[in-house]
């Protein structure tokens, strides 16, 4: 069983929720002051604070002042004590689920080395059509150029966030955490949820039978696939838009 921290993190409205049910069943300690989809709501106005601070200062090739490099340090350390006490963090498989951690790995990773990062992943399509657009919302600015913010629809500009995100995850999570990231496509617990969730339950380095949980944590939504219901025009321009990043998690050919 890992020590962690495990982290579960994704653009918004990915199935973060199911896959922390799944991460608890294995016996991991995910904290206690959760809202209702199971977030951890002590990094809630960390993310708020420091996640367009270091997406800009990245974008222009810099990095934090020290004094807000400290500012920082202090401002997680504070979150990461209030979620999970330290008796707690020596004793067991423990971690979070905050999906807007997906955009602090590096820092993230720099602070607790042994973290394992779970990346969920849905169809770009599908979360371009959500109305879930929090972190379009709140990253947008940081993420987008002033230009993509200006000329595209909202899924346009949707479907831009979540291919640029996840693709940084996913090279960071491949090259630097490399065994310790595991990406893990919604679709595929919808259609293979007992093969997916083996998967996630190995890499806890649990030692539970996942049929029982695939069983009674996995409903596939009536949403999935919720892009095929929408114009072909537009599917076409977000496939445009998308097309590195769809390939990539194959849903393209």
């Amino acid at each position: 069983m890992t020590t962690g921290p495990l982290v579960i993190g994704a653009t918004g409205g990915s199935g973060t929720r199911v896959v922390a049910r799944l991460a608890r069943h294995a016996g991991c300690d995910l904290g206690r002051n959760l809202n209702s989809a199971g977030d951890a709501l002590e990094f809630y106005s960390f993310h708020d604070k420091w996640i367009n601070r270091v997406l800009l200062a990245e974008r222009h090739g810099k990095a934090l002042s020290k004094s807000d490099a400290e500012w920082m340090e202090a401002d997680f350390q504070s979150a990461l004590n209030r979620h999970c006490p330290e008796t707690i963090r020596k004793e067991r498989c423990w971690g979070w689920k905050a999906p807007r951690s997906i955009y602090l790995l590096r820092f993230l990773y720099a602070r607790q080395p042994g973290l394992k990062f779970i990346h969920v992943l849905r169809d770009g399509r599908d979360m371009a059509l959500s109305a879930n657009q929090v972190q379009l919302r709140k990253h947008g600015a940081a993420v987008l150029t002033l230009g993509e913010r200006v000329f595209h629809s909202v899924p346009e500009r949707s479907l831009l966030l979540w291919a640029r995100v996840n693709l940084h995850a996913a090279k960071y999570g491949e090259s630097e955490l490399r065994e310790n990231y595991l990406c893990v496509r919604f679709e595929d617990l919808c259609a293979k949820p007992i093969e997916t969730t083996s998967k996630i339950i190995n890499f806890l380095g649990a030692r539970v039978d996942p049929e029982p949980i695939a069983r009674s944590e996995i409903t596939p939504p009536s949403t999935l696939q919720r892009w095929r219901n929408h114009r072909p025009t537009l599917i076409t321009k977000l496939e445009e838009l998308g097309r590195d990043s769809l390939l990539k998690f194959g849903y393209l050919a």
